[in-house]
């Protein structure tokens, strides 16, 4: 099989490579601005907002199944537009897709969330998905929360930096999602490319956790000292987004050989 990964430079697209790799996948991944460090794929530079270059690489590379791993933040034309670009594309070449979307599709207003709610979007985050599903019908939505590494990932970079003292700010008591290991992720997206699944899926760790709970959980794992980590309310800052967001994963999670694990199953041994 030839799996493209759009995104490939980052957190998950590089676990994405890593694990189609060890499968005997032939790999392809993209980039928007240097390629990744590892061998282990063919690199293709690529701008989401570039139509003609969405067609090329796609015609270029071939591939069965195509992974958007990619993240444009608040960049609309990226992670909105692009995304339904990439679907078009795919769809027109015959190819899988799998979009990585974000439990930021979602508000708050109603706390708990499964694969039958439609977004309420306070961020783009939201707006790509009902074109996706449109223009390539065949096409996998995985909503994803918070993705924990082996201290690769962001959050677990602020608790170190907080722990040493060397950054400002806190982790909110009041900011709860559902985090999801890397790993386990990739291996549950790649699950999905491979098989027939369409539509929207769910793919979180079973357990609700604030940002300041997780932050201990990271700490106590790495070795750190856990009071350290100051604390403070979402409700208080300017950030936008949702508060409270549990994404319910049990649907998705009975059809999957891999398995999603929760914030104190895989933050139980050091990094």
């Amino acid at each position: 099989m030839r799996v493209l990964v759009i995104g490939g430079s980052g957190f998950l697209g590089t676990e994405l490579i890593r694990q189609a790799a060890m499968a005997g996948h032939a790999t392809a991944a993209t980039y928007a601005t240097r390629p990744g460090t590892t061998s282990h794929a063919t690199w293709c530079s690529l701008d989401l907002r570039d139509p003609g270059r969405v067609d090329a690489v796609m015609a270029e590379v071939g591939a069965d199944f195509v992974v958007n791993a990619s993240s444009g933040n608040a960049d609309w034309a990226v992670t909105a537009q692009g995304p339904v670009r990439l679907a078009m594309a795919a769809a027109k070449y015959g190819s899988r897709l799998v979009h990585v979307s974000s439990d930021a599709v979602f508000s708050g207003a109603r706390v708990h969330y499964d694969e039958s709610c439609l977004p309420d979007p306070v961020t783009p985050y939201g707006a790509a998905e009902t074109g996706i599903l449109l223009v390539h019908p065949q096409a996998v939505v995985a909503r994803t929360s918070l993705i924990i590494g082996d201290g690769g990932s962001v959050h677990e970079r602020v608790v170190h930096e907080l722990a040493a003292g060397t950054r400002d700010g806190v982790l909110f008591t009041d900011d709860i999602r559902c985090p999801v290991h890397v790993a386990d992720l990739a291996a549950a997206l790649l699950e999905l490319a491979a098989g027939d699944a369409a539509g929207v899926h769910h793919l979180a760790g079973p357990e609700p956790v604030s940002r300041h709970e997780l932050g201990i959980l990271v700490a106590r794992r790495d070795g750190l000292d856990a009071s350290r980590l100051p604390t403070g309310l979402r409700a208080h800052s300017t950030l936008p987004g949702a508060l409270d967001v549990r994404l319910d994963s049990r649907a998705t999670q009975r059809k999957l050989r891999t398995s999603l694990r929760g914030a104190h199953q895989f933050c139980t041994t050091p990094a």
